[in-house]
């Protein structure tokens, strides 16, 4: 099951960019589909294909696909997602509950990320968000998935048999994000 949203970010210059992106809900692993100034129905309908083509090599194929009542969601949005066998549900009106996971992923990103920088521009603003989706996907624990990440990389050692110098450090984003990993 895979859900979506739109969110919005305020340039310096005061000008509104919309990021589409898609979070499937059992694994928490998001998909950035884009950032535009103005998304309009053949834009979000090519972002649909393009996820398709990266979910094709999953095992199993995509079933439901979740979004809310936005009118930028067009039925050929969901004819997309409709021609690969998958069920679209639209979220109640008015009801931001029902769609709680993409909510959550909006939360989480603001306040890790995006409060802490000033956005200038849509290029600047697509390379800390595929950074930030990069940390989210491969290094950030997550609750629902008992502490694990979404997609795990590399071993996991247990931190009983890491010597406090065998740990590397590594800052993305300028310092904003820490990744950590043993030493060689």
């Amino acid at each position: 099951m895979v859900a979506c949203d739109f969110f919005t970010v305020e340039t310096v210059a005061l000008r509104r960019i919309y990021v589409l992106f898609f979070i499937e809900l059992k694994t928490r692993r998001v998909h950035l589909a884009g950032c535009t100034s103005s998304p309009r129905g053949p834009w979000v309908v090519q972002q649909a294909r393009n996820l398709l083509i990266d979910l094709a090599e999953r095992p199993r194929p995509l079933r439901l696909v979740l979004h809310d009542r936005d009118s930028k969601f067009s039925a050929a949005f969901d004819e997309v997602f409709q021609s690969e066998g998958a069920r679209v549900i639209r979220t109640p009106v008015r009801a931001p509950n029902a769609n709680t996971h993409p909510e959550r992923f909006v939360r989480t990103v603001r306040s890790e990320c995006l409060d802490w920088i000033l956005i200038l521009a849509r290029r600047q603003l697509e390379r800390a968000l595929w950074t930030y989706v990069d940390h989210y996907n491969h290094q950030r624990p997550h609750r629902a998935l008992d502490l694990k990440v979404p997609n795990p990389g590399g071993q996991v050692v247990p931190l009983t048999r890491v010597k406090p110098t065998a740990v590397r450090r590594r800052d993305r984003l300028g310092g904003l994000l820490h990744e950590y990993e043993c030493a060689a």
